[in-house]
């Protein structure tokens, strides 16, 4: 694939993946395409395909290519595909003066200031009764619905010099002028399609930033776009697993509800891959423990470059550089070993794959890694990657498109490797 189609297939993808439901039912679509045979978790599994999936909660998604003749060992790319965002409470239409609002929290850990005076959408998933029966319906408005004023300097002069905002008061956001909060009622029905007869029970839904992607820079090779964290490291894995030729059992994962940490039936921190693979080798009739130990797992999530007007915040040895190639990234709470940073780096000078090691300064507290969360369940040898980018869960990220190229060059050359162990040593082809 070309740089260039690569760089408009990534911003349709992230203008499609705008919640961690909108982003499944996308994928499973490319998957469809691709006459991916969907699975279900509550069937049992006689027979596999040799291309599947298999979705969780409606918000996270496993997929597997079982090559003719496999080699013994999973090879697995993990990400996250939901992103910082602003959800909806349950009831939480409220009229002030004669502006239309909804009460909101905050999905992870937003940078408040970058989602001032931003257009923002509405995505998710709602539950709708027709008839006795409730479904599930995936939404995306698309067009703005909504914004969160700032307040004017010239009613705050304390603007400039210390904007402290309160998450409860200051990012609630302005959907209509009305002066009635039925309206809100009649808003639901009418921009989701849902008729009056029908019931609306709960939902998550989810303020999002529906900027345009745009690239800038000598060479365009700049990336301004919401959601960089972490749809690029979903869409190259994905990429790279759809164009790969494994010899192994190749499983590509994206997980939900990383932000918030991991914690549900369907996060890094479940059983969700656990389970897939265990009935994987239950159809094939491998020893999952044997398998397991002649495995790997890369773990993609992004992390911070160097900031041209705060150098003071990147490490002294190992800054992260825009345009450098993906980083491999190493932390006292990350699972990165020298054993597969070795086997990687290898890899990647051989085909000529740009790579830059990058940490943290040790006192700035950095985030845990999906690897980290996933290996409490399933014990693999495993590395930390990603791409480094500025304004990270701001709503809008910047980053270089050469970096995820760089890391859908990677991946799809993990998939396609073999890493051989014999007698202590190491080898990769």
């Amino acid at each position: 694939m070309t740089k260039e189609l690569f760089l408009k297939n990534l911003k349709v993808f992230i203008q499609q993946g705008t919640c961690a439901f909108t982003c499944v039912n996308y994928i499973k679509k490319i998957f469809l395409e691709k006459n991916f045979i969907e699975m279900t978790e509550n069937s049992a599994w006689k027979n596999l395909p040799n291309t599947f999936f298999i979705t969780r909660n409606d918000s996270s998604i496993i997929a597997v290519k079982i090559p003719e003749n496999f080699d013994n060992s999973f090879h697995i790319v993990t990400t996250h595909l939901d992103t910082p965002a602003l959800l909806l409470k349950p009831n939480g239409a409220f009229l002030k003066e004669n502006y239309l609002q909804y009460n909101v929290m905050p999905y992870g850990g937003l940078l408040n200031y970058g989602w001032l005076d931003k257009p923002l959408s509405l995505a998710g998933r709602v539950l709708i009764k027709k008839g006795e029966n409730w479904h599930v319906k995936i939404v995306d408005l698309y067009d703005t619905v909504a914004t969160i004023p700032s307040v004017a300097i010239h009613q705050n002069d304390k603007a400039n010099s210390n904007l402290d905002l309160n998450m409860q008061q200051d990012l609630q956001p302005v959907f209509s002028l009305s002066e009635d909060k039925k309206d809100w009622t009649t808003f639901l029905h009418t921009s989701l399609k849902i008729s009056k007869s029908e019931k609306i029970g709960d939902y998550e839904l989810f303020l999002y930033d529906n900027s345009t992607p745009i690239t800038f820079g000598k060479h365009q090779e700049l990336l301004l776009s919401p959601r960089i964290d972490n749809l690029t490291s979903v869409y190259a894995s994905l990429k790279s697993f759809l164009e790969s030729r494994p010899s192994s059992i190749s499983v590509f994962c994206s997980f939900n509800n990383e932000e918030i940490g991991s914690l549900t039936k369907e996060g890094a921190d479940s059983n969700f891959l656990l389970d897939v693979l265990k009935r994987i080798a239950a159809v094939l009739q491998i020893d999952i423990a044997d398998t397991l130990a002649n495995s790997w797992v890369v773990s993609s999530d992004n992390t911070h470059a160097l900031h041209p007007n705060h150098s003071e915040y990147a490490d002294e040895t190992n800054k992260g550089f825009m345009n450098k190639g993906f980083a491999i990234i190493k932390e006292i709470n990350s699972t990165t070993d020298s054993i597969f940073s070795t086997l990687l780096k290898d890899m990647c000078q051989k085909k000529k794959i740009a790579f830059q090691d990058v940490t943290a300064k040790n006192d700035l507290v950095g985030g845990s890694t999906l690897s980290g969360l996933s290996l409490r369940h399933v014990s693999i040898s495993s590395i930390d990657v990603g791409i480094v980018q500025l304004a990270m869960h701001s709503s809008t990220e910047l980053c270089s498109i050469n970096d995820v190229f760089e890391l859908y060059k990677m991946m799809k050359e993990f998939y396609n490797c073999q890493i051989i162990l014999k007698k202590g040593t190491f080898q990769l082809r």
